[in-house]
């Protein structure tokens, strides 16, 4: 007897506990990530609870989310070991696992026996209440057909053994109507059925005129089985929500084939299954590997608060073999009509063309670029670099009409090592994006004065200059005329190196005219243009004030 038709000879019965273990193989690495488990992975869990600061109440064998408790402060080793006192079958923390802390956090465990998790990066604290309380239905649902049975997370499987059950056609679906397995038959099947199947969703017409009927509303309330009798070429069909938690998250649909009704007991038989499937469902929503999940796995990797392992495992990527990060931005002219996404698409487009096995992701105004699987030798990787970000600059420039400009990242022998890659990458993105030259890519070597000069001016925003500077007083005084006249004559003066004739065409004005300028700027600032100490704080200051008022410095 399989594990269907044993659920519909049992009903709805009670069933067993959760455990840890069977929590987790569904739930898995889409939702949190296991950092240790004094007792085992045997340990019940029967519910979840949002720690609370002004009701500190722990439950025995629930699952405490500790929102908004550093996981590296003394606060989270303290919530550990009050949990175990309490019999808490686990604490989940937030995104990371910081050293040494972590070592006290495993201690505090150990002493008190409960389990420490924490919450991935891409899976936040109201998604994570939801998938837990749907886990833990799930893990209580009878157990998955043993050797030879349907794997977790194998819905195509599934849905051909409910087929063989019902006697008929299965669909299964989220709770989009988007098609995630079917079975397999080589029976003529209803046109509605074929429609379904070819687009991978139901026709969104038919969805309309279902939400009309208000059939959504009976699937997701009723909580039992629907039954849809023939009606002209359509055929008989049954469908049952499937539900863990209080969470829908999707539905079976059985539809009769070639004129042939439906097993006695389908009806009993697809209940049976949507409550099996709930755990299926689950495992797919939080272990496939979608373009999203690996989106958001290599921003927390690259923003060094992620795992390298998740990442490998997520995207299918090499965690050992050289890769580099590209920073991506859009420089002089227009942005494209679309912004950063439009960007982010026609990354993605262009670099699976020049055949590279990479991962984009939005950042800012730009993308970042992860290229992994390069070659082992440091030189010809470097050369990979350099040639896909001249493509992509070169190519992209073209397509959106402004120029895209690209940093790139040191090669790094493995993806431990792209966070390092990346702000490499960023230092010299920002350093060509900061000079009007006809760079458009760029190592931070090539652009190196750039990248320092930029470097001592963020460090010299810690720095608190008197009040009363030549450029604080040049600024009061243009302020005062409404206008920057003489802020930007003096701009133009140093970085044309005193060439009066240069500054006073890049201005667009008479060359004796910038000399009045000139005098009077010393008049109104005192400023000494012979001392290169005053010239050096001055320009240090425009290109602060510059910087501030979001002007190209």
């Amino acid at each position: 007897m399989t594990d269907l038709q044993d659920s519909a000879g049992r009903g709805t019965g009670s069933v067993d506990q959760g455990t840890l273990e069977r929590l987790l193989s569904v739930v898995g690495a889409g939702a949190v990530e296991l950092h240790t488990a004094p007792e085992g992975l045997r340990t019940q869990v029967t519910g979840v609870h949002v720690l609370d600061a002004l009701e500190p109440v722990i439950r025995p064998r629930e699952l405490l989310l500790a929102v908004g408790v550093d996981p590296g402060s003394a606060h989270a080793v303290d919530v550990v070991r009050r949990a175990g006192a309490a019999g808490a079958a686990g604490v989940v923390f937030g995104p990371g696992r910081p050293e040494p802390t972590a070592r006290a956090l495993q201690a505090a465990a150990e002493e008190g026996g409960t389990a420490v998790l924490f919450r991935t990066a891409w899976c936040t604290w109201a998604q994570l209440v939801g998938v837990l309380r749907a886990g833990l239905a799930a893990a209580g649902a009878p157990p998955m057909p043993a050797a030879g049975g349907v794997a977790l997370g194998d819905l195509d499987s599934l849905a051909d053994a409910v087929a063989a059950l019902v006697g008929g056609s299965v669909t299964i679906e989220d709770t989009e109507s988007r098609v995630l397995a079917y079975s397999s038959t080589e029976e003529n099947v209803d046109e509605m059925r074929r429609l379904t199947i070819l687009g991978r969703r139901v026709p969104p017409w038919r969805v309309a005129a279902m939400r009309e009927a208000g059939f959504f509303q009976a699937l997701w309330g009723a909580g039992d089985v629907l039954h849809r009798p023939a009606h002209g070429q359509d055929p008989e069909r049954l469908v049952g929500a499937v539900r863990a938690g209080g969470e829908a998250l999707g539905s079976i649909w059985v539809a009769a084939v070639a004129g042939r009704p439906l097993a006695p007991n389908a009806a009993e038989t697809l209940r049976a299954a949507a409550r099996i499937a709930a755990a299926h469902l689950l495992h797919h929503r939080t272990h496939r590997s979608d373009g999203r999940l690996v989106e958001d796995a290599t921003r927390a990797l690259l923003e060094d608060r992620g795992s390298v392992e998740v990442l490998a495992e997520r995207a299918s990527l090499p965690p050992r073999e050289p890769c580099a990060v590209l920073a991506v931005g859009i420089g002089s002219g227009h942005p494209t009509d679309d912004g950063p996404s439009g960007l982010y698409g026609l990354l993605t487009l262009h670099c699976a063309a020049l055949g590279h096995r990479v991962v984009v992701v939005p950042a800012g105004g730009g993308a970042w670029v992860l290229v992994s699987g390069l070659e082992r030798e440091a030189r010809r990787a470097d050369g990979q670099v350099r040639r896909l970000g001249s493509a992509l600059a070169e190519q992209l420039s073209a397509t959106v009409g402004s120029t895209v400009k690209a940093g790139l990242g040191d090669v790094v022998p493995g993806l431990a090592g792209a966070p390092a890659s990346r702000r490499s990458a960023e230092r010299a993105l920002r350093a060509l994006l900061a000079t009007a030259g006809p760079h458009t890519v760029a190592r931070v070597e090539d652009v190196a004065d750039t990248v320092g000069i930029l470097q001592v001016v963020e460090a010299l925003r810690e720095v608190t200059l008197p009040p009363r500077t030549s450029v604080a007083r040049l600024r009061e005084f243009d302020a005062d005329h409404g206008g920057s006249c003489l802020v930007e004559t003096l701009r133009a003066y140093l970085d044309h190196f005193g060439d009066v004739t240069a500054a006073s065409r890049a201005l667009g004005v008479h060359a004796n005219s910038l000399r009045y300028r000139l005098r009077r700027i010393r008049q109104v600032s005192g400023l000494d243009l012979e001392s290169p100490d005053a010239r050096l704080l001055a320009q240090v200051q425009l290109r602060l004030g510059a910087e501030a008022d979001g002007a190209r410095p």
